[in-house]
């Protein structure tokens, strides 16, 4: 366990901040010989310091100065999240740059139109193979005046490539003097564009969100002092995208203005190894992960004896009833609080063990989780508070908390944010943390923010409490054939959580008689039946599941192709058909889907279906995969039909 401060409450810096550079100088100034960060360094954990953070991040700005960079200039960093990608960004923001984050793994077109639409002046890259996509897609960009490898070796073998190739020593000179970046601050207006964070671009290119110095010290001035709860010594292990507004904002400049300290994974295939060696109390992640981890959990389950299974199902039922109660605000009784805590020694602790056995709460949002999934996790002592937002209102707007939770929902508003239903059932919000609008889009700016208003494009409802209850996106509303109006999250989530064999649904009918639906197979789980079914090796699961984890987003040939032997199987087709007809048992009649295809692989960010994020790219889908949508109310002989069609 890596050693951080003392257990005692933080203190909130972006209070006494008007800027992100300030709240930084803040932050150093009062945790200086406080742990900020630990990074592996041949296999061992290393620690920096607040006031050496600072120093380092002053140094980058010096550098960016030298450059001729005036403020207000646009520094774009592209890699993977680790320590240098953090100094980077605050050595533009104490310069008084705007910071931008782009995702790995771009194509070079894409590359291209964010560097050439930013109007990027200095790219940092963190690899190689980045490095030459950055060159090749800045061949004509007079305003990229430097690319800046990560490390002496990495420009030592690329530097000849492009005379904008500048090293890294460069950014590691003297500080830029504190008189300077006082200066730089103040003539910063806190209306002013902090960093542009472009949107994922499931519906088109993607957008560049201008969110401002002020959006941010208000959502963080709400968030970390009134509805979530740190401690000097709480400890988070950082490996989300940081060109995510939510790793960005949330977590990056939370601890900035909390002083946490954060452990950097050194590769997301080391995640689940590092956790153990973190032990970290606070944790963000996605949907999918407890999901995926829930998914799990009953799979290894059902490879125990029976008196295990038993114990296991009475340990939920309890702990479940536990969490009901308190959830409630209602007195647990004290028998089944004695239940409670011998089903924690017995079970739940060994949950708890596999995020590292510290964990005091998750953060989560960007998908609903089924209620079973929730009460789970909370049963085991594990409290998952969902919450809501999105780029354009700086990544939070409502948020379940201690005290206040209501599984289901995001949470309440988070004051002074103010929030209403329109007549179309839009969510639309307005206060201080809505963005300033979109870079060089005034058109899609006037179409977002109507009347002092941010049209979010999600569907919801509010309850008599105040909680949101989110449904879809606008846009994602299927319209039947008969002018029926469905929601297909409501129809994908049914189907995909009755088997950890399904990894993807995506429901389809716009304009049609009935709803079909395309799936996508889960690999860890469906390469394990192929080994009971006799098709697959064990050392072929193991060797996919190692790339899975270290490459979440990606398929390679041989993995697609192992799925497609088991995918052939009758056992897994009978499986899936057998999960759509268990979930349509939970679905309205025009809800149900009729007639479906099973694609032998997953859903991938390389064939174009998922964002960087992993968010479904629904407009994509359904044009690569258009033939089989046809074919599926065209040919009675093709797809399949659930048992209960």
């Amino acid at each position: 366990m890596l050693q951080t401060g003392p257990h005692a409450p933080t203190t909130v810096a972006a209070l006494d901040a008007r800027t992100l550079g300030e709240m930084f100088a803040i932050r150093a100034a009062r945790s200086a010989e406080l742990p900020a960060t630990f990074e592996k360094v041949d296999g061992r954990w290393v620690m920096t310091t607040w006031r050496r953070f600072y120093d380092d991040a002053a140094r980058v700005a010096a550098g960016l100065d030298a450059l001729g960079l005036a403020p207000g200039h646009r520094v774009a960093i592209l890699g993977a999240t680790r320590a240098a990608w953090a100094t980077y960004d605050l050595g533009g923001q104490l310069g008084g740059y705007v910071t931008l984050g782009i995702y790995p793994k771009q194509s070079v077109a894409q590359l291209r139109y964010l560097l050439e639409h930013a109007d990027a002046r200095v790219v940092f890259v963190d690899s190689a193979e980045e490095l030459r996509n950055v060159v090749a897609a800045a061949t004509d960009l007079p305003l990229l005046v430097a690319i800046v490898p990560w490390s002496d070796a990495l420009y030592q073998a690329t530097h000849a490539i492009d005379p904008r190739i500048t090293p890294p020593s460069a950014f590691t000179v003297d500080p830029l003097d504190p008189t300077a970046i006082r200066a730089r601050q103040a003539a910063i207006d806190p209306d002013d564009t902090a960093i542009l964070v472009y949107t994922s671009g499931t519906t088109g290119p993607p957008k560049g969100a201008m969110i401002t110095h002020a959006n941010i010290l208000a959502v963080l001035n709400e968030t970390q002092a009134h509805h979530l709860d740190f401690f000097q010594d709480d400890l988070l292990l950082s490996f989300l995208p940081m060109a995510h507004v939510a790793e960005r904002v949330l977590a990056f400049y939370g601890r900035i203005c909390t002083g946490v300290a954060a452990a950097y994974a050194s590769s997301n295939g080391a995640v689940l190894a590092e956790l153990g060696e973190v032990r970290p109390t606070v944790f963000g992640a996605v949907p999918r992960i407890f999901e995926k981890a829930h998914a799990r959990v009953y799979a290894e389950l059902q490879k125990k004896p029976a008196a295990a299974r038993r114990l296991f199902a009475w340990a939920v039922r309890v702990g479940t009833a536990r969490a009901r109660l308190e959830l409630a605000g209602e007195p647990v009784p004290t028998r089944l609080r004695l239940r409670a805590a011998v089903a924690d020694r017995l079970v739940f602790r060994r949950v708890r063990a596999a995020f590292g056995g510290r964990v005091r709460f998750f953060i989560t949002g960007a998908a609903p989780i089924a209620r079973q999934i929730l009460e789970f996790f909370w049963a085991a002592g594990l409290p998952v508070f969902e919450a809501y937002g999105m780029t354009e209102a700086t990544v939070i707007t409502h948020i379940n908390r201690p005290g206040a939770t209501r599984l289901g929902s995001v949470g309440r508003v988070i004051a002074p944010m103010e929030h209403k239903i329109a007549d179309d059932g839009e969510l639309l919000l307005r206060g201080p943390f809505v963005f300033k609008g979109y870079f060089k889009a005034p058109e899609a700016t006037a179409a977002t923010l109507v009347d002092g208003w941010l049209h979010t494009g999600d569907v919801g409802r509010v309850d008599s409490d105040g909680y949101l209850h989110l449904t879809d996106r606008k846009k994602h509303l299927i319209i039947t054939a008969g002018g029926k109006n469905l929601a297909p999250a409501n129809i994908e989530k049914a189907i995909r959580e009755t088997t950890p064999l399904i990894s993807q649904v995506h429901a389809h009918g716009d304009r049609r008689p009935y709803v079909c639906a395309l799936i996508a197979p889960s690999p860890i789980e469906t390469l394990e039946l192929g080994v009971r079914e006799g098709v697959i090796t064990k050392a072929e699961v193991r060797r996919h599941t190692h790339e899975l984890v270290a490459h979440p987003a990606n398929r390679s040939p041989a993995l697609e192709q192992a799925l497609a032997r088991v995918v052939a199987r009758p056992a897994f087709r009978d499986a899936i058909r057998g999960a759509v007809g268990q979930g349509n048992a939970h679905l309205s009649q025009v809800e149900r889907v009729r007639r479906f295809a099973i694609l032998d692989r997953d859903f991938s960010q390389e064939h174009g279906e998922l964002t960087p994020t992993l968010k479904l790219k629904r407009k994509a889908i359904e044009e690569h995969h258009a033939a089989i949508f046809e074919r599926i109310y065209a040919d009675p002989a093709f797809g399949l039909e659930p048992l209960d069609a």
